[in-house]
């Protein structure tokens, strides 16, 4: 690689000929504010907060588009480049709601951050009445363009990440304005509910739809059993809400919380991803025995299936008709261990808490009610859980560990990875190759389906059967994918796809963290390291090797993919088109 050596403030480093000063700046241990730039995704020098001087330019540049060139001299913090950076804020802040105390992203925001830092004054520039109509007609996100920067990183998420593309950029000079086509609301376009956009955006423009007042409510209904279960990811990433470093593992703590929030009942998700590993392991090993449709493609990331329901209909033959685990908690729930506790399901209200957006669309989908009522009540959010504790006055930090409650507290670490990209796939493995070959597994870790790769494939052979099986994250990558299994491309018979790049650790309900953390740190994989070490030190890593599953289908459901099963566990999918 062909490097060259400049000087920041200074300070000699040396960095590849095709870097940018901002490049070049991090080299040198030097922060250099931005608000659109995300690295890979939205490279636009369009807020203008990151300019510097470079000696022999005409004016100050932007740093993170500007390349850097053999002995250059950069300058990152005079006097001209501070009190442009501060005008440029002012002049952002002129066009910008600035209810800021109310704000959902108060402390946590981007602009709210750089504004302080630099001591600006808000009102500088006068301007008019920044109030605007909130998009509040999806079920998962919520859009005030009264708080919108137009730094476009939503824009980019959704276009270049996801490739949909249902918001963009409308009209011209200070009339531009972050839209969906045609003036539509966000819940009459095609948008998956991913939520990738929340947690690009740098302030409160973005957020989900808040259900922590329902559950606070039937919290202290003495009428209603609540109970909540915490997906596999949540472990490795709530505790980023309370100060700690990306990629520590809280679950004692977490569990800890929710049974001083209030909650009734504390469970561990990890139970239904092995159930659902049970139903799906049997489905597709029924497909392959009876010649049904194949790749077949797993469904319990509900943005992927919305995606699959818009923008390839005609391959939701292919999903399996296993609900999420979500979706099987609540149905188990209301329909056996409730009544075992002597409850009505309609008296019951349960939560689930997840990573995901799209979880929050999922609870509304047909097809997922219980005996009536719906199985999942509400989805909650990892930032709404820790607002939840915040409310509550729990003090994270200083809490012991604790464990779920029984009788379903007991999952697998085929469970715990799931919020992995490529976890499910090697959880799946686990079992179906087991069952193929009719004997135990001497190694369980199918490390060819791991890692943040967007697409990943793998042949295994088990006995007498070849199994080509492929991995995918983020919807671009899916389109990609799935392009080449209809043209022949790819030959492959079992797939797994996450709707958010690296899958649910991934996920837009996940914590909020800035640029400056997501430009420099792999958070995917520092979260993704947290499930795979769990696993790796749990002596039960096999979901049908689960005694309080073994137990559900002996008492309750009588056999994988049984009647039964099929009535509380599966569901149905809609071709919806663009």
């Amino acid at each position: 690689m062909d490097m060259v050596k400049v000087k920041v403030n200074g300070i000699e480093v040396e960095v590849p000929k095709n870097a940018t000063v901002l490049d070049a700046a991090k080299v040198a241990g030097i922060n250099i504010p931005t608000l659109c730039y995300l690295k890979d995704i939205n490279e636009i020098g369009a807020c203008r907060l990151c300019l510097v001087e470079v000696v022999g330019a005409r004016g100050l540049v932007t740093s993170c588009v500007y390349p850097v060139a053999d002995g250059m001299e950069i300058f990152t913090n005079t006097e001209k480049v501070k009190a442009a950076r501060k005008m440029n804020l002012e002049l952002v802040l002129s066009a910008h709601n600035k209810k800021c105390l109310s704000c959902v992203r108060s402390t946590t925001c981007e602009l709210q951050k750089l504004a302080n830092e630099y001591g600006v004054d808000e009102n500088y520039f006068k301007s008019d009445d920044c109030e605007c109509e909130i998009d509040d007609s999806s079920v998962s996100i919520i859009r005030d363009n009264s708080k919108c920067i137009l730094c476009r990183r939503c824009v980019a998420a959704c276009t270049k990440m996801q490739e949909i593309g249902v918001i963009g950029m409308a009209n011209r000079g200070y009339d531009t304005e972050i839209v969906s086509p045609n003036g539509l609301k966000l819940a009459e376009t095609s948008c998956i509910n991913c939520g990738q956009c929340i947690v690009a955006c740098p302030t409160g423009a973005l957020y989900e739809r808040d259900d922590t007042d329902a559950v606070f409510a039937a919290i202290n209904d003495p009428t209603k059993h609540v109970a909540i279960c915490t997906a596999p990811s949540i472990r490795a990433t709530i505790g980023e809400c309370f100060g700690y470093e990306p990629g520590t593992d809280v679950e004692g703590q977490m569990v800890a919380a929710l049974k001083r929030v209030g909650f009734d009942g504390v469970y561990d998700m990890n139970f239904t991803a092995d159930l659902t590993i049970m139903e799906e392991a049997t489905e597709f090993l029924g497909r392959l025995k009876n010649n049904g449709v194949l790749p077949m493609i797993t469904s319990c990331s509900p943005g992927w299936v919305k995606y699959c329901e818009h923008y390839f209909p005609e391959m939701t033959e292919n999903l399996s008709t296993c609900k999420s685990p979500q979706q099987m908690f609540g149905a188990i729930y209301k329909a056996y261990y409730a009544k075992k506790m002597g409850l009505d399901p309609k008296d019951v209200v349960f939560v689930s808490a997840i990573p995901c957006t799209a979880k929050k669309f999922e609870v509304t989908r047909d097809g997922q009610d219980v005996e009536g009522v719906p199985g999942v009540d509400y989805a909650i959010t990892t930032r709404e859980v820790a607002r939840m504790i915040e409310v509550a006055g729990v003090e994270f930090r200083s809490l012991p560990n604790e464990k779920f409650d029984s009788p379903v507290d007991t999952g697998s670490g085929a469970g715990v990875i799931f919020g992995a990209t490529g976890g499910v796939m090697e959880a799946a493995l686990r079992t179906a190759a087991e069952v193929i070959l009719g004997t135990k597994l001497e190694k369980l870790d199918f490390t060819d389906v791991r890692g943040t790769e967007g697409i990943k494939f793998a042949t295994y052979k088990l006995g007498d059967l070849t199994l080509n099986v492929a991995v995918a994250s983020g919807t671009a990558n899916a389109s990609k994918l799935l392009k080449g299994v209809q043209d022949g491309t790819y030959k492959v018979d079992f797939i797994e796809i996450m709707g958010c790049p690296g899958g649910c650790v991934n996920g837009g309900g996940q914590p909020y963290q800035p640029a400056s953390v997501r430009n420099s740190v792999d958070l995917k994989a520092k979260r993704a390291a947290v499930l795979y070490t769990a696993d790796k030190n749990m002596d039960l890593r096999k979901s049908h090797e689960n005694s309080i599953i073994k137990a559900l289908y002996e008492d309750f459901l009588g056999e994988p993919n049984s009647h039964l099963a099929h009535e509380l566990l599966h569901t149905h999918y809609v071709k919806r088109g663009k």
